[in-house]
């Protein structure tokens, strides 16, 4: 029990020496962009205007009120201490719009898009890797190159193609958005019928992609497994084969547990493209409108968002693969 408390402690700390990294990153980086979205704000507002002073006190009156006259260490803590109340500021490109509401409408999109996809992929992706390694044969030589293939597909480069084949070539299916530009989000059949057919697209521009390099993974940790010394000795002793099998897979899906954190961390950079691409109304088109805005608050707690949630999805895993994993189980008995 000592050694469990020792192994979640590193994890712990680790995990919040990350998150404070992280806060400070998302806060400096959006900052060191060249342009003023304070000037943008103030163009608009004084639009049709001819007497500068007047222009003048606009642009002081919103630089007061962003903060963005005060020092760079100055606006850090400010940035803090609002987080830690749950404010996440004001949007300089959607002015008066508070971030908070504009990452609530956005961020629902994203993990209904992007958590079924990333799971249903790593399932597929695994089951088909364990197959080609058990099987061999002409199912290996059919799935390897197709999975080979796949897992070199960049996720922008899937949502081209699926975008091209589908909607423009064979028209089979919506160019973009989460639903019909002409409707306004309800609970009606006609509307939850638009957004299933709106999410095929860029719901499979993720799976497919993901498929690819679990089922690699899989495979090659398989073949490793069924070549292991234990295997034979299990073999010679007369236990059944579905016995040993059972094992060499749980054995494999160990690194794939592991593997399922960093493929939600790479996968999430991937899925925030094909939302781009797709225009589907998610953290990833929210995020582009705000980086070509130079919106700081915005870039900032999307950003974090990302961050967090890839974190939280990386501890949970670690502690997980703390108790399934006899490796770690024994390291911690020895502590």
């Amino acid at each position: 029990m000592k050694g469990y408390k020792k192994y979640f402690g590193k994890k712990i700390v680790w995990f919040l020496v990350t998150l404070v990294v992280a806060v400070i990153l998302n806060f400096v980086l959006p900052r060191l962009m060249p342009a003023d979205p304070v000037a943008a704000i103030t163009g608009k507002m004084a639009q049709g205007m001819t007497d500068a002073s007047a222009v003048q006190e606009i642009y002081k009156r919103y630089e007061e009120e962003f903060g963005t006259n005060k020092p760079m260490i100055t606006q850090f803590f400010i940035f803090v201490r609002n987080l830690l109340r749950g404010d996440l500021g004001t949007s300089f490109s959607q002015y008066p719009r508070k971030v908070s509401d504009i990452i609530s409408s956005a961020i629902g999109w994203t993990i209904a898009l992007q958590l079924p996809a990333i799971l249903v992929g790593w399932l597929l992706g695994n089951l088909l890797g364990a197959l080609a390694a058990y099987i061999r044969k002409g199912f290996d030589k059919c799935c390897l190159p197709v999975a080979l293939f796949m897992s070199n597909v960049p996720a922008f480069g899937m949502a081209v193609i699926l975008l091209v084949l589908f909607a423009v070539n064979w028209k089979v299916a919506p160019i973009g958005g989460g639903y019909a530009f002409d409707m306004i989000p309800n609970f009606s059949w006609r509307f939850i019928k638009s957004v299933i057919t709106h999410y095929q697209l860029p719901f499979w521009s993720i799976v497919l992609v993901s498929i690819g390099g679990q089922a690699v993974g899989m495979r090659s940790m398989s073949i490793y497994e069924l070549n292991a010394d234990y295997v034979k000795y299990a073999r010679f002793l007369g236990i059944k084969d579905r016995k040993i099998v059972g094992y060499v897979f749980r054995n494999a899906m160990l690194p794939q547990v592991t593997g399922l954190a960093l493929s939600i961390g790479t996968m999430i950079g991937g899925a925030l493209v094909a939302e781009i691409i797709f225009s589907y109304p998610g953290l990833g088109s929210t995020m582009y409108s705000a980086v070509t805005a130079a919106d700081y608050p915005l870039i900032s707690a999307t950003t974090l968002i990302i961050t967090f949630m890839v974190l939280v999805v990386t501890f949970l895993l670690d502690i997980i693969y703390g108790f399934i994993d006899p490796r770690v189980k024994a390291a911690q008995f020895d502590a």
